[in-house]
């Protein structure tokens, strides 16, 4: 990796973390911090821009598991986040050549051609975020109502999005989503303001800033919670042990 490595966003992809995570893009004028002009990127390419620190394009296997650390996820889990500079290296490097790239690394101009079938279909081919199709997962599949999905509804949402002979794309599919809701959820539900803001990668900003100070990352599922509701309250599904 070349030049050093930051814990604040950068410039391109900064919004303010004023709890306002309400979709709405808060972004600094770049003529206010004195940049040259730049090619704004994608929400993709915002989404994954968290995990390149030295914001030189290039994301590397190390640079993966230690946003997965930094974010508060444990050490196997972690260690298995690198399944994804594996599976999608290579199509990011095609951009770049036909030859693998030998240290797997991902290329964050090109992470739009590691797109995969059977996804929600929130960001179209180029990686641009469409909200018109977020919007249609809750008007859908938030049957109650509240703003967030729970586990039943968002496995109605993997089912309909699969498509036919794609078990690869089922597969990321599903561990997006479970990541997702490990990370996100709050009272059984991944909440709609949340998720917004994961998918244009400004939330994981926000995690780490939280993370480091006393209180720490409010929401998310672990193995402590896992065990806690279990001994406690007899069920994984800790939110309902509390109340018991």
């Amino acid at each position: 990796m070349a030049g050093t490595t930051t814990s604040s966003p950068p410039p391109q992809c900064r919004r303010a973390f004023n709890g306002n995570t309400n979709g709405h893009s808060h972004r600094i004028d770049e003529d206010s911090v004195n940049l040259p002009s730049k090619k704004p990127q994608t929400a993709l390419q915002q989404h994954v821009s968290f995990f390149d620190r030295d914001n030189d394009g290039i994301i590397w296997p190390w640079d993966v598991y230690n946003g997965f650390r930094e974010l508060g996820f444990g050490l196997f889990f972690s260690l298995g986040s690198l399944l994804i500079p594996i599976f999608f290296s290579y199509p990011t490097r095609l951009g770049h050549s036909w030859i693998p790239d030998p240290f797997l690394r991902i290329y964050v101009n090109d992470i739009h051609k590691a797109k995969h079938g059977s996804d929600a279909g929130v960001y179209d081919l180029d990686g641009n975020f469409s909200a018109e199709r977020f919007d249609r997962i809750f008007d859908r599949f938030d049957t109650s109502g509240i703003g967030g999905l729970g586990v039943g509804e968002l496995a109605e949402l993997l089912k309909k999005d699969r498509c036919a002979a794609d078990p690869a794309g089922w597969s990321f599919a599903f561990m997006e989503w479970w990541t997702t809701w490990l990370l996100l959820q709050k009272n059984g539900r991944v909440w709609k303001d949340d998720l917004r803001a994961c998918y244009d990668g400004t939330l994981f900003w926000k995690i780490s800033e939280e993370r480091s100070k006393g209180d720490g990352w409010q929401k998310g599922y672990g193995i402590d919670e896992f065990l806690q509701s279990l001994w406690f309250g007899g069920t994984w599904k800790y939110w309902e042990a509390r109340t018991k």
